[in-house]
């Protein structure tokens, strides 16, 4: 597609169509975040990063690495060996296993916390259970293991994070030729040696893809580290700007943030940068799955059974418990407040990403140059940056706007607007917005390779303009994908935790933030109903994944 919006100047230069300047506007407003970050760091009002590198930087670096670097390890681990033995092997199970593997991307890392702490901490039903069993009085008369710690932090972020390795893997292995793994068998390769030597490396690159992920989620957590006690970069955000009231010092520590997301992104491009992976055979064999029984067949159920009962049953279990003791819960209007402020920001922020997505993927092809199309990949950096950066980032910048707007407007007509832009929900749905705009894009993208390129010359020739074309031709037939990525903004931006603890408007509740403040206060009674709503609403997103994931088989 060419773009006839194309202006020619009077010097002969030619200048960009209006869907051009529409699509570098969009990525404008996406990066206005990260580049304010940056600013902000450069410009600080009070320069405290002396401070911050010889006292707390070094521990939230420490944290924040031993944790990330973990749960990497033991969602690779996880993902990877359960993906093999769903597309390898048939077991009892394997076919309901294979898609209850994915349930635990339903459940946000903080709840998986609260649930866990819920049940082994010393108050929980386990060590209680355990007192009246064998007669102890109180902790100094028995050892457990301490939960509130780096190590519950790890195995909760692994528990909810390994799917994406999982996803990713399982998809690898099963476009793998059935050829190869014959004549490593025929080579005499066991097994695991045929895991090992062929199909990992086969799939190293959707391997290394899902841990990124992995890694990425992990610096952006607040709620899980947060909870367990754990000081981490973000929560040195949230502590250094709500705490010591200092935006320069955030913004200094967000942009460390922002450092090790390059830097993990930079690294999985490096690492396989000279790798090529090719298919060697014109037609493919389709790999028959091989018959387990007896103890290896008991093995492979359990091993697949274990990651989704700890990131799925047991925390979905324990506060399923606490929602049902009292279901009057369910009733209180500040749950109610809170389901609705979720569906009316998440909603309106879903399908805002999803439109300008769309519009500024089509004014880049419109164009038809190379410039504009480099846009699209730096417009997903807002999906890497966490939550807690993008507030950083957006709110002190348009709070300074806003009050010039509001000062402006009371000097030439005396009337007193107030904060329009941070006063409401504006600065939230915006960030949003930013945070999974790689989501739409992506969805909107990929929806408009699809679509048959003649078909839009047609409708030009045909008198349609380049609005039409859209919204004629490419809209009825992209619909299902624009669809389904507007239900996955939407559930993400529901689990959206850190941006909308410091964005949000005085007195404004989400689930995410009233699950937050009744388990920061211990009362994971009140907090499991809003929990739960959470974790149906994010069902929808994995069964869309799974149904999807089931066309391709």
């Amino acid at each position: 597609m060419v773009d006839t919006n194309t202006q020619i100047s009077r010097a002969g230069v030619r200048l960009p169509g209006r869907w051009t300047v529409l699509a570098a506007s969009i990525a404008a407003l996406v990066l206005l975040p990260i580049v304010s970050v940056i600013w902000m760091a450069a410009n600080p009002t009070e320069n405290i990063w002396p401070h911050l590198a010889a006292t707390t930087l070094p521990r939230y670096l420490s944290n924040t690495a031993v944790i990330m670097f973990l749960v990497a390890g033991v969602s690779a681990v996880v993902g990877t060996t359960t993906a093999w033995l769903v597309v390898q092997y048939r077991f009892p199970g394997v076919r309901v296993l294979e898609w209850l593997l994915l349930f635990p991307l339903a459940v946000p890392g903080y709840l998986g916390a609260y649930a866990l702490v819920d049940f082994l901490d010393y108050a929980g039903p386990l060590q209680t259970m355990l007192r009246s069993m064998f007669g102890w009085e109180n902790a100094a008369d028995y050892w457990f293991p301490t939960i509130r710690s780096q190590y519950g932090a790890i195995l909760v972020l692994s528990a909810s994070l390994y799917p994406y390795v999982y996803l990713l893997a399982r998809a690898a292995f099963r476009e793998q030729s059935g050829c190869v793994y014959e004549v490593a068998q025929a080579l005499g390769a066991r097994p695991w040696r045929q895991f090992l030597r062929v199909g990992v490396p086969m799939a190293r690159p959707a391997i290394v893809a899902g841990t990124a992920i992995v890694m990425m989620e992990t610096v952006n957590d607040f709620g899980t580290v947060d909870y367990f006690g754990v000081q981490t970069l973000t929560t040195g955000v949230f502590s250094v700007w709500l705490e010591a009231r200092n935006a320069g010092g955030a913004a200094q520590i967000a942009c460390v943030i922002l450092a090790v997301i390059c830097a993990l992104v930079a690294l999985e491009k490096i690492s396989r940068r000279n790798a090529r992976y090719h298919r060697n055979t014109r037609q493919e064999r389709i790999k028959m799955r091989h018959k387990l029984t007896g103890a290896k067949a008991a093995g492979a159920t359990i091993a697949c059974t274990i990651p989704f009962f700890i990131g799925f049953v047991f925390p979905v279990a324990i506060l399923t418990s606490h929602a049902w003791a009292k279901p009057e819960r369910w009733f209180e209007s500040g749950l109610i407040n809170a389901l609705a402020s979720t569906v009316f920001v998440s909603g309106l922020a879903a399908f805002t990403t999803m439109a300008l997505a769309l519009l500024m993927v089509y004014g880049v092809r419109l164009s038809g140059r190379i410039g504009p199309r480099l846009i699209l990949p730096v417009t997903t950096i807002g999906y890497a940056a966490p939550g807690a950066v993008l507030a950083v980032g957006l709110f002190i910048p348009l709070a300074a706007f806003d009050n010039r707007l509001a000062d402006g407007v009371l000097a030439v007509t005396g009337f007193d607007p107030g904060l329009l832009l941070t006063g409401g929900t504006f600065v939230l749905i915006y960030a949003y917005c930013v945070r999974f705009f790689a989501i739409g894009q992506g969805a909107a993208d990929a929806a408009m390779g699809r679509v048959a390129p003649n078909l839009a010359p047609a409708a030009r020739l045909l008198g349609q303009s380049p609005g039409g074309t859209l919204w004629h031709i490419h809209l009825p037939l992209i619909r299902g994908s624009i669809a389904t990525g507007l239900l996955l903004v939407f559930v993400d931006c529901v689990k959206e935790l850190p941006a909308t603890l410091l964005l949000r408007p005085f007195g404004f509740n989400t689930l995410a933030t009233r699950s937050y403040e009744h388990a920061s206060l211990e009362k994971i009674g009140d907090a499991a109903p809003s929990a739960l709503l959470i974790i149906l609403v994010s069902i929808v997103a994995v069964a869309l994944v799974a149904r999807e994931m089931l066309r391709r088989v």
